[in-house]
């Protein structure tokens, strides 16, 4: 459905479509592929199929096969062969068709990859963006769910992002594809059919200039509150605001920040929240032991220790391999578990 506002005159009218975030990332990709020449996609099966969760569906048949390149089943030579184009000026983004499976490309990414830029003193940018499905909750076989996230933020010159909304699978694909380092866009895979309103009109796009793109790292507020904050990103972003919404009903007012950026971190947006809060809960799907959320509970600890009425709590999955589908919903941060950490804040 295709929906024009009402602007005041003398302005562009605004087109929105309610998209699902597959469809939104399609969106972004093809406009990213429109408007600049040397931007091509590279993956398994994302020509003529369009990928597994057809992400990458019509495009080829748009831009023709040298722009949307099926490519052999072989991880380490997608990278190994992007990072080749990156070096002769072009803009390659990388499907890895489960995040089980990227792996095998682990080497290039954090050996060659993420350290040209730095080895060469910035003359050989690295302008790739590698698009990762992660994550539980699609009853999946072993190797198809993972949170690898904090394997890449530990490796410096890497980017780390991960949408939680249509509008911003849209608007983060685009600002990934004009970064000039390397990014690895996670995208949640049991959200994909999740829907939103996402502005398609020109004057929404995002700014892609010289900086524009350093938006694609700041949190957003989610929703406002007072007594305690909870960051999320990805994935945890709806349990997080329903964790909210059921907070409400008990009388605690609860703030929720999407993260949006793994590494870098917006720090200062999460101090300033919990300045006020005085409580932090963060939750994503990851195994909690050396994840996103002990960095940050790091940084907020240094930042924030005479505010805190309480420790930095932890939501997230547990050190251990990821489970069969049967109990993979007791290996996951629920909104049960979530609620508990939140009350948990209150006791101390």
């Amino acid at each position: 459905m295709t929906t024009t506002l009402p602007t005041p005159s003398g302005t562009t009218a605004r087109t929105t479509q309610r998209l699902p975030l597959a469809k939104a990332i399609n969106a972004g990709l093809r406009r990213a592929l429109a408007t600049n020449d040397r931007v091509l996609l590279m993956g398994e099966d994302i020509g003529r199929l369009g990928g597994v969760f057809r992400v990458t569906d019509g495009l080829q048949a748009e831009f023709g096969p040298l722009r949307v390149v099926d490519s052999p089943l072989a991880e380490s030579g997608i990278v190994g062969t992007a990072i080749g184009l990156a070096m002769a000026g072009y803009r390659p983004v990388l499907e890895i068709q489960f995040d089980g499976f990227v792996f095998p490309a682990f080497d290039q990414i954090t050996t060659q990859l993420s350290k040209m830029n730095a080895r060469t003193l910035g003359r050989l940018p690295m302008p790739v963006v590698i698009r990762i499905p992660y994550g539980g909750h699609i009853g999946a076989v072993e190797h198809h769910s993972e949170s690898p996230e904090a394997l890449f933020a530990h490796t410096a010159g890497l980017r780390i992002v991960s949408p939680a909304t249509a509008a911003d699978g849209y608007t983060m694909i685009q600002q990934a594809i004009a970064s000039p380092d390397p990014v690895i866009f996670l995208e949640p895979k049991a959200r994909y059919w999740d829907k939103a309103e996402v502005d398609l009109s020109d004057d929404a796009a995002p700014d892609l200039g010289p900086d524009g793109w350093a938006d694609l790292h700041r949190a957003r507020t989610v929703r406002a509150g007072e007594d305690v904050t909870i960051v999320a990103y990805g994935p945890t972003v709806p349990v997080a605001v329903a964790a909210a919404q059921v907070a409400e009903q008990e009388g605690r007012s609860v703030e929720v920040i999407d993260l949006r950026s793994v590494s870098p971190i917006d720090v200062d947006a999460i101090v300033e929240s919990v300045e006020r809060t005085g409580r932090l809960v963060v939750v994503h799907e990851a195994p909690t032991f050396f994840g996103p959320s002990a960095e940050i509970a790091a940084r907020v600890t240094e930042r924030c220790f005479h505010h805190l009425e309480a420790p930095v709590l932890r939501v997230g999955a547990f050190h251990a391999p990821f489970p069969p589908t049967a109990v993979e919903s007791e290996y996951l941060p629920s909104l049960d578990r979530l609620l508990d950490a939140v009350d948990r804040a209150f006791t101390y």
